[in-house]
């Protein structure tokens, strides 16, 4: 357990810095998106996202706190796209993840994110995915994004 809470932390830290680094430019460009998790529409490049049920405990295809998640990415931008995942209850992040997608990421287990976290321990949420690539500074260029809501 020590591990897995070790490695989110990880995980969350790495994401924050990339959020950091991303130009407010591309900030202000904005990016599309679409309701349901059923695609992403190119922003800074191009590519698509949707998420796709990995655990799905209540049987009803549709994310639920507790599920798990993985995503569907499509990019002729970049040999090594990224996705990052963040989730807020009433305005609070409660839940950010971020993980290489592609073949030879080194921990392919982090592309799939289970909705859950130690600050989200119960509840509906909304999350938002971005798909991305990174140069060689460690900018990003936001390629795709979605938005869908947890149900409790």
């Amino acid at each position: 357990m020590r591990r897995s809470s070790a490695k989110f932390a990880l995980i969350a830290l790495l994401a924050a810095g990339l959020f950091a680094l991303a130009p407010a430019a591309q900030a202000a460009k904005g990016t599309g998106g679409s309701a349901g998790g059923k695609g992403g529409k190119p922003s800074g490049g191009s590519g698509t996202i949707s998420v796709v049920m990995v655990s799905d405990q209540n049987a009803d295809g549709l994310p639920n706190w507790g599920d798990s998640i993985r995503f569907n990415v499509s990019t002729t931008a970049t040999t090594e796209p990224h996705v990052s995942l963040q989730c807020s209850q009433g305005g609070t992040v409660v839940y950010t993840a971020q993980t290489g997608y592609y073949a030879s990421y080194p921990w392919p287990s982090t592309q799939t994110f289970s909705l859950s976290s130690g600050a989200w321990t119960s509840g509906a949420a909304s999350c938002s995915a971005r798909l991305y690539s990174l140069n060689n500074s460690g900018a990003s260029t936001t390629l795709a994004t979605t938005s869908f809501a947890v149900a409790a």
